[in-house]
């Protein structure tokens, strides 16, 4: 079957209750974090997508144990000082920057050099942002190009605690280092720019030696040694990142609404509804509730008659930087100029996204003006595309691939989007899920 879609006809209103697979970025590390217990964990509603598998295999090749049923998951751990390290060893991250990141961390007592290998995306992005702040505690990196992976980890048995100020609000280097510092004799001390935090609750939750002081610009992390970890069960709970897909879809649609059941709403996560309210869009948390140190709710999301542009505050992208793509496409039909600034990071991800975001939307006929960090969309509330349409040699990103089919269902036109199994990497049954939406078998 060829490798790609064909949309040619916009989506009608719907009116649905959907769910949607779990959290990408806590299913990675409730990985990470099991091989590194004692005993025997257990996840139900692990997502099951390519990222997720390479964490399983990489785990498995440091010699935990992992067994797989529909979407229940039990790992034991190996202990703190438990992995078996052997010679050669190359572990893949494929397409994970949250897994190759953060298990670099973990791997910083390594006995042997170990080779972490990516993808051709994963292998664009920067490593240095990592390997800068970890060899600072003795390990040593290897990198191609001095950036880039492939790269080589050579551990230190005596690791000193470091102080690291992370400036770029990456969750990946941010837990890199407290994964780092877990193996640390001494106090890590982290100033990180506000981002994610999943890494942090899950340390609290298992009442690991960290200490978070919360600044208004900035939080202050310490972490010391971790000696013993108690196993951790957890159902983790639904991507609010995949499930913007299909808000921004009921937003785009006429007369639509939708409610997505059990999303994670923990609050560094939030921007896009909070974007989404300023530019006119009913949006609301339903249930809310907190599990496991989780922010967790229903979303209810309902179709405006109009939407409102907006000049975006920076503050929100650390909050919204895996949404910006669907923020730009509900932009392209809000009514005047919206303004997106300071969004250098974007084009940092498995593609180039702002690039991407401004090129989709100028094929869309949308006026964008763009900088290297910033865009400019002029909204056309009224617009209807009627021509082909072609997205290919994108690096595979998922979210690309993604946006264009809300793009195409939400606009018309005849639209030819490739590279379909991109999809693997994070949402597999993102097009089952459309097809109901689509009252399509």
């Amino acid at each position: 079957m060829p490798n790609k879609i064909i949309l040619k006809k916009k989506i009608q209103n719907f009116n649905k209750k959907i769910s949607i697979p779990g959290d990408k970025s806590i299913s990675i590390r409730w990985v990470l974090i099991s091989s590194l217990i004692n005993g025997v964990s257990k996840a139900k509603n692990l997502l099951m997508s390519e990222d997720v598998f390479a964490s399983i295999k990489a785990i498995k090749k440091l010699g935990a144990k992992v067994t797989l049923k529909k979407n229940i998951c039990k790992i034991r751990g190996m202990g703190m000082k438990g992995y078996k390290y052997k010679k050669n060893l190359i572990i893949n991250a494929q397409n994970s920057g949250t897994l190759g990141r953060l298990i670099s961390g973990i791997l910083i007592d390594t006995p042997f050099p170990i080779k972490i290998i990516g993808d051709r995306s994963l292998s664009k992005r920067d490593f240095k942002r990592i390997a800068k702040p970890l060899s600072k505690f003795g390990a040593s990196f290897n990198l191609h190009k001095n950036y880039n992976l492939p790269l080589i980890i050579q551990g230190s048995q005596k690791l000193k605690p470091i102080k690291f100020f992370e400036n770029k609000g990456s969750a990946q280097c941010k837990s890199s280092v407290i994964f780092g510092g877990m193996k640390a004799e001494g106090k890590t001390i982290i100033k990180a720019k506000k981002s994610r935090n999943h890494t942090e609750l899950l340390f609290k939750y298992l009442k690991l030696p960290i200490n978070i002081k919360r600044k208004k610009n900035f939080d202050l992390i310490e972490i010391h040694k971790v000696n013993k970890i108690k196993p951790l069960n957890y159902k983790i709970p639904s991507d609010i990142s995949s499930g913007a897909f299909f808000i921004a879809l009921t937003i785009l649609s006429r007369k639509s609404q939708l409610i997505i059941k059990n999303i994670n709403v923990n609050p560094t996560r939030i921007g896009l509804i909070t974007i989404l309210k300023k530019m006119g869009v009913k949006i609301s948390m339903l249930n809310k509730r907190i599990y496991k140190g989780e922010s967790i709710a229903d979303i209810f999301v309902k179709s405006p008659k109009n939407l409102k542009s907006i000049n975006c505050p920076s503050k929100l992208n650390s909050e919204a930087i895996d949404e910006f793509l669907i923020i730009f496409l509900i932009a392209a039909k809000a009514k005047g100029i919206s303004v997106f600034r300071n969004l250098e990071e974007l084009n940092k991800k498995e593609s180039p996204r702002l690039k991407w975001g401004s090129k989709i939307l100028k094929m869309m006929g949308i006026k964008v003006i763009t900088t290297r960090s910033s865009i400019k969309i002029f909204g056309n509330p009224k617009l209807e595309i009627n021509k082909k349409i072609i997205i290919q040699k994108y690096l595979k990103d998922h979210r690309v691939f993604m946006a264009s089919v809300i793009a195409a269902l939400s606009f018309g036109g005849e639209w030819h989007i490739h590279d379909k199994d991109s999809i693997k990497t994070s949402f597999p049954t993102f097009l089952n899920i459309v097809n109901t939406l689509r009252n399509e078998k």
